[in-house]
């Protein structure tokens, strides 16, 4: 058998086990671990029971859950699989093969315009403690989100953001969302996370933003109105009390967001 065993064969078994740790990632990150391993513990009671103990009757009746598992299990993970489709569809690697052959440059000067008047608007709203969720786009598309807004066009400005989340406004309780260079919309809807294991005191907008940063790739930025703080979320992280120089840092690419406090 093992003398079979060649290259082609290798990378199969690694893009089972690549595969298999994103699903786990997945399901970690979204709070259904406990629904994934008990479906892999069924699995693994399906094969005891049918393949080694040959246990006719129980063996029948799981065979007969496992014929229409498949149908059950879309239900269950409709949001995880949704996930990780558009994960799969729009993900930088495929954006960086599509800009070889077009001969563009994979990241653009024009990519960073917006880092300044974010982050000075962030710093002036946190000592005023106006609260404020704003959503930087990255690989992964953002429409169904910006839809639930007002949409329009406009240049990231730091007073026009501030504006924007003044207490008075009528947009100041959703998120604000830039694409590219341009505030596309405000006064958005976000996913709100279903973890658990979440202090109570974290806010609307910290659920929010740690929600969008699950099902996305975006980097969601949070001020926090009772405490002043500014927090940031990215790929299912919350970093809470983020300085001016760290909130730079993690828009340029020069530092991840990998601390949850």
């Amino acid at each position: 058998m093992w003398m079979n065993f060649g290259i082609k064969d290798l990378i199969d078994v690694a893009l089972v086990a690549f595969l298999l740790y994103q699903t786990y990632k997945l399901m970690k990150n979204s709070g259904a671990i406990a629904i994934f391993s008990g479906v892999v513990s069924f699995i693994v009671l399906w094969i005891v029971v049918s393949q080694i103990l040959e246990m006719r009757l129980l063996g029948a009746i799981m065979d007969k859950i496992v014929s229409f598992g498949f149908i059950v299990l879309v239900i269950l993970f409709q949001d995880e699989i949704r996930r990780f489709l558009v994960m799969l569809g729009s993900h930088r690697r495929w954006k960086f093969v599509a800009k070889l052959f077009s001969g563009k440059d994979a990241k653009g000067q024009r990519e960073s315009k917006f880092v300044a008047p974010v982050v000075l608007a962030c710093m002036n709203m946190a000592k005023k403690k106006t609260g404020a969720l704003i959503v930087i786009q990255q690989a992964m598309d953002l429409s169904m989100y910006i839809h639930t807004g007002e949409m329009f066009n406009a240049d990231p400005n730091a007073r026009l953001i501030e504006n924007i989340f003044f207490k008075n406004s009528p947009l100041h309780d959703g998120a604000m969302i830039i694409v590219g260079n341009q505030i596309r919309a405000a006064g958005c809807i976000l996913p709100v996370t279903q973890r658990s294991d979440l202090p109570k005191d974290l806010g609307l907008r910290h659920r929010s933003a740690l929600g969008l940063s699950t099902e996305t790739d975006a980097i969601v930025i949070v001020v926090s109105e009772e405490r002043g703080k500014i927090s940031v979320a990215h790929n299912s992280n919350l970093e809470i009390g983020v300085s001016v120089e760290d909130l730079q840092q993690i828009l340029t690419g020069e530092r991840e967001v990998t601390n949850y406090c």
